[in-house]
């Protein structure tokens, strides 16, 4: 008895692996909304105390969906599951360590129109993607990795820039060491990172403060004579700079980033806002 009992969880398990992996190619494939929705639905077999559990929640399928870039996906769980597509995943599924596992991944993997789909939603869910100082928040891991494009959606959604994580480090102290350490290759996304922070920090509060009194010699180097001075505390923020703090500081997160388009400023002065993806291009 005890070993049908075992044979039979054996071929449950087996039975649950093959649908998951059939479930992901469906996405990875970039097949039908409703051909992923039948088969997200579908009742599989398993322990008689898990009998009748679908075998992906809409969060589940929407960290799918922004792995295999799936637009259309995205927008359909995002519009017609709201919340529940932003909850946390189940236990099954490993993501970084997050308060907002699907703003992460969306900027992790660099998925723009997702990540604008997500902003959009999460304004809806109260305390959605709030700074939570045991990990990195997603505007942390967008300037570890230099997204730039990315940066900006965060910020104009409402991203605290000064939050901390754990060690007490803001995203400017990781765009700094970023900039640092940068090559020819990467300096310019990093800077990129450094001027949309800085139009929306009025107040600068960031770790490595001290550090930059002390080696002012490296610092003005790599920042230039007017930033350095300013991130130092020796001089107010630069012109072009405390304008721009003035004009984003009267644009709600709600209307981000159409309203940042609408400004009646030249195109040059303006931050990038949410970008079009390479597929909607193709089909302009």
């Amino acid at each position: 008895m005890a070993s049908g009992r075992a044979g039979s969880a054996a071929r449950n398990a087996e039975s649950h692996k093959c649908f998951s992996l059939l479930f992901y190619r469906a996405v990875r494939d970039l097949k039908p909304v409703w051909m992923l929705e039948d088969m997200r639905t579908m009742e599989a077999f398993y322990l008689e105390d898990d009998a009748g559990q679908r075998i992906f929640s809409p969060s589940e399928a929407l960290l799918y969906a922004i792995v295999h870039d799936h637009q259309a996906y995205a927008q359909y769980l995002l519009t017609r599951y709201g919340e529940a597509a932003l909850a946390e995943p189940g236990e099954r599924f490993c993501c970084c360590p997050s308060s907002a596992p699907h703003l992460t991944m969306a900027v992790r993997y660099d998925r723009r129109y997702i990540l604008g789909l997500i902003l959009q939603e999460s304004r809806r869910v109260p305390g959605y993607a709030s700074a939570d100082g045991r990990f990195r928040t997603p505007l942390h891991l967008a300037c570890e990795l230099l997204r730039p494009e990315a940066v900006i959606m965060l910020l104009g959604s409402g991203a605290c820039a000064s939050a901390q994580d754990h060690d007490g480090v803001t995203p400017l102290d990781v765009v700094l060491e970023k900039l640092r350490d940068s090559s020819v290759l990467d300096g310019e996304e990093a800077r990129r990172c450094l001027d949309h922070l800085l139009m929306f920090m009025p107040k600068v509060r960031f770790k490595l403060k001290e550090v930059l009194g002390k080696t002012p010699e490296v610092w003005s180097k790599v920042l230039g004579e007017e930033t350095y001075k300013y991130l130092a505390g020796q001089s107010p923020a630069p012109l072009a700079v405390s304008t721009m703090q003035t004009i984003l500081q009267q644009l709600s997160p709600d209307t981000f980033p159409a309203s940042l388009s609408e400004l009646p400023i030249p195109s040059c002065l303006k931050p990038l806002g949410l970008p079009v993806s390479p597929r909607d291009q193709q089909r302009v």
